[in-house]
């Protein structure tokens, strides 16, 4: 599970396949110096994406693989 407080670069680590999601959510700068430093939540906050609905969506991506 991952959670709004990890970095894009360590939610990626988790799945690699997340990069699909956070593109759809319209989060393009996954390659971004930021992706490393921020969290997930404000990443959300710049792009203006509910992170709630998004860690939800994540979430079950990665439930639906096991």
């Amino acid at each position: 599970m991952i959670n709004k407080e990890m970095t894009i670069q360590d939610i990626l680590t988790t799945d690699i396949g997340i990069a699909d999601i956070l593109m759809a959510s319209g989060m393009h700068c996954l390659g971004c110096v930021m992706a490393s430093g921020e969290n997930l939540e404000q990443a959300c906050a710049v792009h203006g994406i509910d992170v709630d609905g998004l860690v939800a969506n994540i979430n079950e991506y990665l439930a639906a693989k096991k």
